[in-house]
């Protein structure tokens, strides 16, 4: 794949029209990271990105991305909202994977001999693993309105606090959603997954603020060195990806009604303005609400058991929702495009928000850092309003299982100060540190290309996942 360098940490993929291109692609990277992206599909993934019809300015790649399906994670499309299309592979399975940093009033010291205590409570009380099932069990009418509510619908429930609402990518709620649109399959696979981790590089995490870049910005969310953090990252379940599926064979069907070709038919799409665009578009947005809720229904729980582990009251525990972002959607917006304004429909898939003075959530491995960051303006010049939305892996799963081979990654971790429980005989191993690239190389390039600042870097304590 011809790559061209345009700076430091811009490289472009030239439109190639025998490809059937309609616009270059762009690559967030430097050097060193741009050598492991050109180990897979990427890039390829990139170039039929840049085939969408009514794509604008060009396919966008940051540097965290890795070969995913249709579209790699890590990739940014935005196509016309009027005259472009839709494309359920460019978005992803997991509907609003999304991630949500809660901050509290506790110190890091105050609770170190209680750690493994801390971790074995959450890992009692959240359902995780693959297939994972919840306390909650939704009856049509109350699911209805979780898909069309999102987080309020918990709030409503007694599932934390109405000022967490404020604190959340869109207030918790994706206008436009449309429940009538998702099929009794996946509506089934959501019926008993609300309040769940699930599987893969799902989490939950406690964490300390280990240092502070930005005292002015940490200081208006309410974020200080040695302060425990807990990072919460999982999506729509099986519902969100039911829905994906559903809609990659109803768009794979109306390629051809629309006259549209596609390098790859993981990238199938439909017009925006059509009836299968939009009930693509009202079932993603139910899926995205269904995420919102189930992260607000896991903040609650890791309230009440913070409170019953460490034996404090809500007050002493202060644990309050810092954001809450979303990797995998297709958000109407406005966007500045050749010297004027236009409705953009940009599609971001394990990519974040990042909108001036926005923050911006960034997971890295279990092992070593997340970071906490906010959005700018150069942003919304160079990537649409989008930047990384994590580490980005190295390793496949299988590849991961195999490097781990005869080594016991749970004592690897405790040896780095992180205690970690999973469940699966390989959830660890899966996600062992190695397995991603070095989360703080991914941050160092968004920041020096200006499309996100950091605030804070944050390093694991404990952590459970599936």
């Amino acid at each position: 794949m011809q790559l061209e360098q345009l700076g430091p940490y811009l490289w472009r993929i030239p439109r190639d029209a025998e490809r059937g291109m309609r616009v270059p692609g762009l690559v967030v990277a430097d050097e060193r990271l741009l050598a492991a992206i050109k180990s897979d599909a990427s890039l390829e993934q990139v170039a039929n990105g840049a085939t969408l019809p009514g794509i604008v300015k060009a396919a966008l790649a940051m540097p965290d991305i890795h070969q995913g399906y249709g579209l790699p994670v890590g990739g940014v499309v935005a196509t016309d909202a009027e005259r472009g299309v839709v494309s359920p592979g460019a978005i992803g399975f997991d509907i609003n994977c999304g991630v949500r940093l809660l901050r509290t009033a506790l110190e890091a010291a105050e609770i170190g001999d209680r750690m493994e205590r801390l971790v074995e409570a959450l890992f009692a009380a959240v359902p995780t693993g693959v297939g994972s099932r919840g306390s909650l069990s939704l009856d049509a009418k109350a699911l209805d309105e979780v898909m069309a509510r999102g987080a309020a619908w918990a709030v409503g429930r007694g599932y934390g606090l109405g000022e967490d609402l404020g604190r959340i990518e869109s207030d918790g709620c994706i206008p436009g959603a449309d429940p009538v649109r998702v099929s009794e399959r996946a509506r089934e696979r959501g019926r008993r997954q609300l309040g769940t981790l699930g599987s893969g590089n799902h989490f939950l995490e406690v964490q300390v603020v280990e240092e502070v870049h930005d005292e002015r910005a940490a200081s208006a969310l309410g974020v200080r060195a040695g302060q425990v953090t807990v990072m919460i990252h999982t999506g729509s379940r099986g519902l969100g990806h039911q829905v994906c599926t559903d809609y990659l064979d109803v768009t794979g069907k109306a390629l051809g009604r629309y006259g549209i070709t596609v390098p790859d038919r993981q990238l199938a799409c439909a017009p925006v303005d059509s009836p299968e665009g939009r009930a693509y578009l009202g079932a993603m947005g139910a899926a995205a609400n269904f995420a919102f809720a189930n992260r607000q229904v896991l903040s609650h729980w890791a309230r009440e058991v913070f409170e019953r582990a460490l034996g404090i009251g809500a007050r002493d525990l202060g644990m309050a929702v810092v954001y809450d972002v979303a990797h995998n959607i297709a958000k109407e917006e406005q966007h500045a495009v050749e010297g004027g304004t236009r409705r953009l429909l940009v599609h971001r898939k394990g990519a974040t928000r990042a909108f001036p003075g926005q923050p911006v959530i960034v997971p890295g491995d279990m092992g070593r850092a997340s970071y906490l960051l906010l959005g700018t303006e150069v942003a919304m010049r160079e990537t649409f309003g989008s930047t990384c939305h994590g580490a980005g892996r190295l390793l496949s799963r299988t590849a991961a299982v195999k490097a781990a081979r005869g080594r016991r990654i749970d004592q690897e971790l405790r040896a780095r100060g992180v205690v970690a429980r999973a469940t699966g005989r390989d959830a660890l191993a899966e996600e062992m540190p190695e397995a991603y690239k070095d989360v703080t190389e991914v941050v160092d390039v968004v920041h020096r290309f200006g499309i996100s600042s950091r605030v804070a870097r944050l390093r694991p304590l404990g952590v459970i996942k599936g």
